[in-house]
């Protein structure tokens, strides 16, 4: 890098925040974890030489060991080197996030059609591959979280879940909820999947056969509550990285949210929803500095490989988030992940408590071993409860397992020859 390059890259950084670009989202906070980081470092340095900083258990060995490293090294010395490589990594995070803003962006996929629409809800058709079409094959409804786009399924064109199932010769329909307009403003989960009911009915019509519904992490738990209020209505069922035990969550990211709630319902009901950037502060939470990793990462690959592409394509996907409706917000944060109501047989939709053991038709539960959104062992009780299921463990991240490089492997064939099983 060279002088002067630095305040011209920060000065692009505060721009992006003053208009609200999503680069990355929340940039303040992103900025603030990594001054407070190096901040802290270099004032616990006398400290941690002197032996009088209190460390983690877990972490004394290392401590001695710095220690002991440090008994002969020269103070100014080391304190020269550590502000040096402090600064370094404030650069290259900065370069990463430069680079990212000045990439090209590739052209969006060709539009598929909308067959139907409903408020901000939107339902898009891949047809069927007329090659491989069978009679009777069963339609496919890819139902994606209320919390990001819809086109995580349809990232790309080596990355689409959505047109992979069309060429295997299945009408395939995705949900795409959009963010919430006037319509939704007041929509609890009830309200979506009345909505559901009502697209599957569409797609029933539309095919002549009852569908296979997909729903992936959250749009899992829309499904859930889909089947469980017709499964007749319902050929069979996947499960994409759902969660369900929410307290196998680490134990304090639940009591930290349990201590937010009485200052998130004043925030929700002031905005009238949770907004996107407070959404991805939380996710942000459980790796504080994994933001800033990545994009120190980022800045070190070649500008314009296939690498860079698609760490570009997933990161604007990430950043283009949606608010969700304070009701739903509400359900998911206090009932969800504080209360727990799913695994004690509590959470109610449509009138009735969700009861994966009632439901009867073939399932699959497809968990990514390396997830961090949902962890495996929050998901693992679905594969247990529901009376028919299949469990797929994938060698894959949360995002990873549908929009990877290795997805069409850990996710996309098998689904698919679950599919052609199922419907014989």
């Amino acid at each position: 890098m060279q002088q002067g390059e630095m305040p011209a890259m920060m000065q692009t950084m505060m721009k992006t925040m003053a208009n609200g670009s999503p680069a990355p989202r929340p940039l303040a906070l992103h900025l603030a974890v990594q001054n407070l980081m190096f901040t802290s470092s270099l004032c616990a340095l006398p400290n941690l030489k002197d032996g009088s900083l209190v460390w983690k258990d877990s972490l004394s060995p290392q401590a001695r060991s710095l220690r002991e490293k440090l008994q002969n090294v020269d103070a100014d010395a080391f304190s020269a080197a550590l502000n040096r490589e402090i600064e370094r990594r404030v650069h290259t995070f900065a370069e990463g996030v430069h680079g990212f803003l000045a990439a090209g962006r590739q052209d969006p996929l060709p539009e598929l059609p909308v067959c139907w629409r409903e408020g901000t809800t939107r339902l898009i058709h891949a047809a069927p591959d007329a090659a491989q079409k069978e009679a009777g094959a069963a339609p496919v409804i890819l139902i994606p979280s209320l919390v990001n786009r819809a086109y995580i399924l349809d990232l790309d064109p080596d990355h689409s879940l959505f047109r992979y199932i069309a060429r295997q010769g299945h009408d395939t329909y995705l949900v795409d909820w959009d963010a919430p307009g006037d319509t939704e403003r007041n929509f609890t989960i009830d309200h979506y999947v009345d909505r559901l009911e009502r697209i599957r009915d569409v797609v029933s019509d539309e095919t002549g056969q009852t569908p296979v519904i997909a729903g992936y992490c959250m749009g899992g738990n829309l499904a859930l509550a889909l089947a469980h209020r017709q499964p007749e209505k319902i050929r069979a069922m996947a499960l994409l990285a759902t969660p369900w035990d929410f307290h196998a969550m680490p134990a304090a990211a639940t009591q930290m949210l349990r201590a937010m709630m009485p200052g998130l319902r004043q925030m929700i009901a002031t905005v009238g929803n949770l907004p996107v950037d407070v959404i991805q502060a939380m996710f942000s939470s459980r790796d504080p500095c994994g933001v800033i990793r990545k994009f120190r990462k980022f800045a070190r690959l070649e500008p314009g490989s296939a690498a860079a592409r698609a760490f570009v394509v997933l990161e604007d996907w990430l950043n283009d988030g949606v608010p969700l409706t304070g009701p739903v917000a509400i359900e998911c944060l206090n009932d969800w992940y504080v209360r727990n109501l799913t695994m004690q047989g509590a959470w109610h939709n449509g009138g009735a408590a969700v009861d994966p053991a009632l439901i009867t038709i073939p399932a699959l539960v497809v968990i990514p071993d390396n997830d961090t959104i949902v962890p495996p062992a929050s998901a693992q009780p679905l594969a247990e409860l529901l009376a028919h299921a299949t469990l797929v463990t994938a060698n894959a991240g949360h995002i990873g397992m549908v929009a990877g490089s290795r997805a069409e492997a850990t996710l996309y064939a098998p689904l698919c020859e679950w599919i052609a099983a199922v419907q014989q």
